[in-house]
């Protein structure tokens, strides 16, 4: 399939009602075709991969294509230089974490990409570097405490900002390092304690969202990391099995 062919399925598959909700995450109507993420997930396994015909999905400003460029992008072929352009066109936080989980969390530079965009103004650069984090937390089985630890120093540095999508993904990563162990979950309850005292409207909200969560987790049989004791108890009262 081409470009225009590809447009043209994705229409196909497109629903009003979608749309509207499309929309109301901030997308401009005219590139905002109507098509859920399962349906986009569900096209991409009919088309060969290919960074080429990505890039052209990508530049029709079609948010549904971008999604769908996405996962028919190689990350061994992708350059840092690529994904700086790339991050640039974000306007919504679910493009910005899916950019994040399906395509960035598999190049080597990563964390080179992290650290580049934390310090940032614009809203989802920002925000993917603390996506970024979450990401490596809960998929990268081989990171070492000393990076766990500087993920850490990096959330307490930046996450003292307002913008809802910022402090939203701010939380979410602090959650994320708090699930590894019991360990780390006290050194996470540490620091939320610590943003939950501080004068900062931004900084009260995160740790106040984190220790929500991060005050229910226990460890369960077959699972490498810690769980929300709610989610234990509604699984044993639906008798769920592991």
């Amino acid at each position: 399939m081409n470009c225009l062919e590809v447009i043209e399925e994705l229409k196909t598959r497109a629903s009003e009602k979608y749309k509207v909700n499309v929309v109301r995450m901030g997308i401009p109507e005219q590139y905002s075709i109507g098509v859920s993420t399962a349906e986009v997930r569900s096209l991409a396994k009919k088309i060969q991969k290919s960074n080429e015909l990505a890039l052209e999905l990508w530049i029709t400003g079609y948010h549904e294509a971008k999604l769908l460029a996405v996962l028919l992008m190689n990350p061994k072929e992708m350059t840092k230089d690529a994904v700086e352009q790339l991050i640039g066109d974000v306007i919504s936080w679910d493009l910005c974490d899916h950019l994040c989980k399906s395509l960035l969390i598999k190049m080597e530079c990563r964390n080179a990409l992290l650290e580049g965009w934390i310090t940032s103004s614009q809203t989802y650069r920002k925000r993917a570097a603390f996506t970024l984090i979450a990401s490596s937390v809960l998929h990268d089985k081989k990171l070492t405490d000393e990076i766990l630890d500087h993920y850490l120093e990096l959330i307490a540095q930046y996450s003292d900002d307002e913008r809802e999508h910022v402090k939203k993904a701010a939380s979410w990563a602090l959650r994320e390092i708090g699930k590894r162990d019991f360990n780390y979950n006290e050194k996470v309850l540490l620091l939320a304690h610590e943003f939950a005292e501080s004068d900062s409207k931004a900084l009260k909200w995160i740790g106040k969202d984190a220790i929500k969560e991060l005050e229910t987790l226990v460890k369960t049989e077959g699972r490498r990391r810690l769980i929300s004791s709610k989610s234990q108890m509604g699984k044993e009262s639906a008798g769920t099995e592991e």
